[in-house]
């Protein structure tokens, strides 16, 4: 029963551990085990989640969503804001975060409206705003887990990446913007009201988070070893604000690991090794692409990097791959369970518009890729 429980909750994480005990039996435990983890990695993601997760509980995101929305005067500016916050704000503060800031947040916006208006933008808004944060994150390493391993293991540098996921990026601003004039082509103008964010912040706090927020990106930018950033904010973080190290999401970590031990075994079997390092060569984008679809886009990446050294198509197949299915990336059930949860949801009307929207934008991109792969 106990064990039905933790794979319903966290399905990723038990797959993953199924996965490396399996393997296990295959490559017993011994000292080369210690070399498949990524400690960098590791390091950093948890430095990144627990800065955002404390900027968060000092409620810094809801504060930048309500001065936007304090110049909202039309449908159309308002669904811009909306969706905008999670584009913009995921390539810097993850897309997991973005969502579960901007979608709570965008209910609370939306029900102030009257009920016609509410009807025809909730849930087409809170579909787009999941592709918003999964396409945005894609530009920058911070932006979501795959980038941030992709990029320490590729060796790549900081404007080299950006560079890469750049023309993908816009042209998803672009079809973004295009949706947003098609949505409000009826719009009409609102007034928008909202309550003040309750609790008034730590400024103390936010100025540590600020100054440990540069720390991860002096890390990321290789200036700063991790290991001393990753001691600084466990320490700063459990001294200032313990109970934010309980909000940490230490079930990714976890997956990370069992994955890489998986991963590490794969690579040992020089049967399978052979044969998928040549399914990949030359189809990087196609097959991360799909993987990504049963595995979600995470998973794929650190499976496939063990198989291919192009690691510029992984990055951009496994960004892709996170459009089509609800599960192409985990990000994406976050924005599910709060519709889900909500007064009057819809759960197959919202699964067949997220599908949808999701297959253009995923057709649209995937054929960038063709012209610029």
């Amino acid at each position: 029963m106990m064990s039905k429980h933790i794979f319903q909750k966290e399905p990723v994480l038990s797959i993953a551990t199924c996965l490396a005990i399996i393997s296990a039996f295959f490559v017993p435990p011994d000292a080369e085990y210690l070399g498949y983890i990524d400690f960098r990695t590791l390091a950093i993601l948890f430095s990144l989640m627990t800065v955002m997760a404390g900027l968060r509980g000092q409620g810094v995101f809801d504060r930048l969503g309500h001065a936007l929305l304090s110049h909202t005067r039309t449908t159309l500016q308002l669904t811009v804001v909306l969706v905008g916050l999670c584009f913009f704000s995921s390539m810097l503060i993850t897309n997991d975060v973005s969502l579960l800031t901007f979608v709570p947040f965008t209910f609370v916006v939306l029900n102030s409206l009257n009920a016609s208006v509410r009807s025809k933008l909730l849930l087409p808004t809170v579909c787009m705003q999941t592709i918003a944060a999964n396409l945005g994150s894609m530009l920058t390493p911070l932006g979501n887990p795959q980038n941030l391993y992709l990029y320490g293991k590729s060796g790549m540098d900081m404007s080299s990446f950006v560079l890469l996921m750049l023309p993908y990026s816009i042209i998803s601003l672009v079809l973004i913007a295009i949706w947003a004039v098609w949505l409000c082509r009826e719009g009409s103008d609102i007034v928008v009201t909202h309550s003040a964010v309750n609790s008034e912040p730590d400024k103390k706090l936010i100025a540590l988070y600020g100054i440990l927020f540069v720390a991860c990106l002096l890390v990321v930018l290789r200036v700063l070893p991790y290991g001393v950033a990753f001691v600084a904010i466990l320490v700063c973080t459990f001294f200032a604000d313990r109970p934010t190290l309980g909000r940490v999401d230490y079930s990714l970590i976890l997956t990370f690991v069992a994955l890489f031990i998986f991963i590490g075994n794969l690579g040992r079997m020089e049967a399978f090794s052979g044969w998928l390092q040549n399914i990949l060569a030359g189809h990087e984008v196609f097959v991360s692409v799909l993987a990504s679809q049963v595995t979600s886009n995470v998973p794929a990446a650190i499976l496939l990097s063990g198989f291919t050294d192009d690691y510029s198509a992984l990055l951009i197949g496994v960004n892709l791959g996170g459009l089509g299915t609800l599960i192409a990336s985990l990000a994406s059930l976050i924005s599910f369970k709060f519709y889900a949860n909500s007064n009057g949801s819809d759960t197959r009307r919202f699964l067949g518009i997220f599908t949808l929207y999701n297959v253009i934008f995923l057709g649209v991109l995937f054929v960038l890729s063709l012209i610029l792969c």
